[in-house]
């Protein structure tokens, strides 16, 4: 497979950029390719602004960012940096992002890189969308650090249930097609003087942590999507038909 692993960490040297390392090392020596795409050190800008577009689609005082990527998209004339992330995506047939979960979301770099680089009117419109989506057919998945252990993120844990934090962005990445598989999330990578851990055992934890990622990247061709539903499981309002089995799971 082409791989691309897309990292949103400001220190190239921190845990989540060893998680890209042990990641990189492990899929070249499966027999694929990959690229890294480190979003800070090529200081993408994720800010959505006029000035990215000095020929305007609409001729208002008025900004209109759908208007304008749809435009500048049909026009082949996208900023530089957007087309280069999208030439990336187009080559990829899995895509890793790896992130520390910061304020109960990914960083905002990565934000507006969903804001920027998924643009209406190419990657996504009122149709070509979920299972209909221009992704569909390539695999997608988060690697994610927390700073808090596994337990505070269960579902009656103080932080709250990782399932639920994640949910954006797996939405999201399914709204443009892709197969979301599930995530790794390596937890309790403690810092900024938060301890739960003595120096240690935290040494042995993140061992530990990039032995279960490698060891989940040996495996990924076996794995499911997660399950989630398409324009044929829903009413004309949208809704989960009354017949569809997921709308009568437990929980």
């Amino acid at each position: 497979m082409n791989v691309l692993i897309v990292l949103a960490h400001p220190e190239r040297k921190s845990f989540n950029g060893g998680l890209v390392d042990v990641a990189v090392k492990q899929l070249v020596d499966e027999g694929h390719t990959v690229d890294v795409d480190d979003l800070y050190a090529e200081q993408f800008d994720p800010v959505e602004r006029a000035e990215h577009y000095p020929y305007r689609a609409v001729v208002s005082d008025y900004f209109y960012p759908l208007n304008e990527q749809r435009a500048h998209y049909e026009k082949n004339t996208l900023p530089q940096g957007v087309q280069r992330e999208l030439a990336r995506l187009e080559w990829a047939d899995l895509v890793i992002f790896q992130f520390p979960l910061w304020w109960h979301a990914q960083p905002a770099i990565l934000k507006g890189w969903f804001d920027r680089v998924l643009v209406y009117g190419g990657r996504y419109t009122s149709r070509m969308r979920y299972d209909h989506g221009y992704y569909r057919g390539k695999q997608t998945m988060l690697s994610v650090t927390t700073g808090s252990p596994e337990k505070a993120f269960q579902p009656f844990g103080r932080a709250g249930n990782m399932v639920h934090w994640l949910w954006p962005m797996h939405a999201s990445l399914y709204y443009v097609g892709f197969n979301v598989l599930a995530p790794q999330v390596s937890y309790g990578i403690q810092g900024g003087g938060i301890r739960y851990q003595e120096e240690a055992d935290i040494i042995g934890h993140l061992e530990t942590c990039k032995a279960a990622w490698v060891s989940r990247l040996k495996n990924l061709d076996s794995e499911l999507p997660i399950p989630l539903t398409g324009w044929d499981d829903w009413d004309d309002d949208g809704v989960l038909r009354q017949t569809n089995p997921l709308r009568w799971r437990l929980g």
